[in-house]
């Protein structure tokens, strides 16, 4: 199973055909525009399933989208206040998944727009956390390198919350990388090599990383004129 997250920065009917090509089982796409607005011409990149989320259609929303046997369902207990973390059970594959699809961007909630949306999203769905088949995967724009120490929602209290819940950063297994000292940024602020960060994330729990096959982070050359991110692809061998 292949799951990839890729911030397009907008224009993504421009643009699918490129990620696409990275065959993805399941695709989360941060600033990207409503799916009626997309043409697939090529029939083998046409999605089973699709969901968006945002404010305005004509605006950048995030999209979620599946391929092949797998479906996509938001479920009930999906709260529209967190901006946007998104609750979705993907069935039809070797196990059910519960996927979290992030792009954190709520500029109207004063305790901040950014992780602080994770940090309420996971409390509120906590009770779903102890699921031993689930993932969190998106643009989170956060990093430990930006934790307010005197807030109790920063990147590294989400973490620490995640791993008591034997949920962990895909990334930081697989390439045995500390939080705040990635070797591999997954931004570079607009569009400068000497501006990197990372700030994509996948998260799963410790019963999907068993199977974990391999976490790539994408080239700069390769997708910079495209997006001023480059996308992050979670391969999974096996699920226990």
């Amino acid at each position: 199973m292949r799951i990839i997250t890729w911030n397009c920065n907008g224009a993504f009917r421009k643009k699918a055909e490129f990620i696409l090509k990275c065959n993805p089982d399941i695709l989360v796409v941060p600033e990207c525009e409503h799916p009626d607005k997309l043409k697939f011409k090529n029939e083998k990149f046409k999605p089973t399933d699709s969901l968006w989320f945002g404010i305005n259609q004509n605006k950048k929303g995030l999209g979620i989208f599946s391929f092949s046997d797998y479906r996509i369902t938001l479920i009930s207990e999906y709260n529209p206040n967190f901006r946007w973390v998104i609750p979705i059970a993907v069935t039809g594959g070797q196990h059910d998944l519960m996927l979290y699809a992030i792009w954190t961007n709520n500029p109207d909630d004063k305790d901040g727009q950014y992780i602080e949306q994770v940090w309420k999203a996971i409390h509120f769905y906590d009770v779903l956390l102890t699921l031993n088949t689930t993932l969190f995967i998106g643009d989170f724009n956060s990093n430990s390198i930006w934790d307010r120490p005197k807030r109790a929602g920063n990147h590294s209290s989400v973490v620490k919350y995640l791993e008591e819940k034997n949920i962990y950063s895909t990334y930081h297994v697989y390439h045995k990388q500390q939080q705040g000292k990635e070797n591999h940024p997954t931004l570079y602020w607009q569009k400068n090599k000497n501006k990197p960060y990372h700030i994509d994330y996948c998260f799963a729990s410790a019963e999907l990383i068993k199977g974990l096959h391999s976490v790539e982070v994408g080239d700069f050359d390769e997708w910079i004129g495209l997006s001023d991110h480059v996308p992050v692809i979670i391969t999974f061998s096996d699920f226990t």
